[in-house]
């Protein structure tokens, strides 16, 4: 079941008062053009993005364009993305983006959602970044962990699913929020809104949350019953 219109008045005001906490939105991945973005979304998966911005420092460097990585043995890929996780997944994930966009795409990282998901390890929530940050293109929101939990415990969707969620959230909004629309949920999600223990208490929407779990203070305890004397 999709987001109600009721909704969409308190979502906008959320999301308003989410844009003064969180001024001058950005991607927290470190990346210079499309193909650098692209090998760091590949390995934000299961890892956070402080680890990936340390590895693809030293990944940048030593391997700049996608037809290093392509002609690098797998071995050394994945030593050199041990650290995110899952390394010898996303090695072969990265190598195979990389050839595939050597082969089929003359070396540069293809600028649409259609040719994006062809490539290894480029899912809809990958594609929509590479689009966003490396392309000025929006046509849809990024979903990940974060904006699914945060966007469900405001109620502004009720699915599970990250493909309906981003239905959920670009019938919600307009258009021109869609690209912001995570760096807020997950700044706050960050902040704020951690799983699995929300900081309610703290927090500057809860009254527009319908998950809002504020604490009532706690009550006092009783007196410590006396010890009894011993008698002798």
């Amino acid at each position: 079941m999709g987001t109600k219109k009721a909704d969409a008045k308190a979502a906008r005001a959320v999301l308003g008062t989410l844009k003064k906490l969180y001024p001058n939105p950005r991607h927290y991945l470190m990346f210079d053009g499309p193909y650098q973005l692209l090998v760091a979304t590949i390995l934000s998966a299961q890892c956070t993005d402080e680890k990936v911005n340390e590895v693809t420092r030293a990944l940048f460097r030593d391997y700049p364009g996608p037809s290093d990585l392509a002609a690098e043995r797998i071995e050394a890929i994945e030593a050199a993305v041990r650290p995110t996780g899952f390394f010898r997944n996303k090695a072969r994930a990265l190598q195979g983006a990389s050839r595939a966009i050597v082969e089929r795409f003359g070396g540069r990282v293809p600028g649409t959602m259609e040719e994006l998901l062809t490539l290894p390890g480029v899912a809809r929530k990958s594609a929509n970044a590479i689009l966003q940050h490396g392309f000025g293109t929006v046509v849809g929101v990024v979903v990940d962990t974060h904006v699914i939990r945060v966007a469900g415990r405001l109620g502004w969707t009720r699915n599970a699913d990250p493909a309906k969620i981003e239905l959920d959230l670009m019938e919600l909004f307009e258009k021109r929020e869609w690209r912001d629309l995570p760096f807020y949920l997950k700044s706050h999600g960050r902040a704020v809104c951690k799983a699995p223990s929300p900081k309610c208490g703290a927090c500057a929407v809860a009254a527009l949350c319908p998950s809002a779990l504020v604490e009532p203070p706690a009550a006092p305890r009783p007196p410590a019953a006396r010890a009894k004397t011993r008698r002798r």
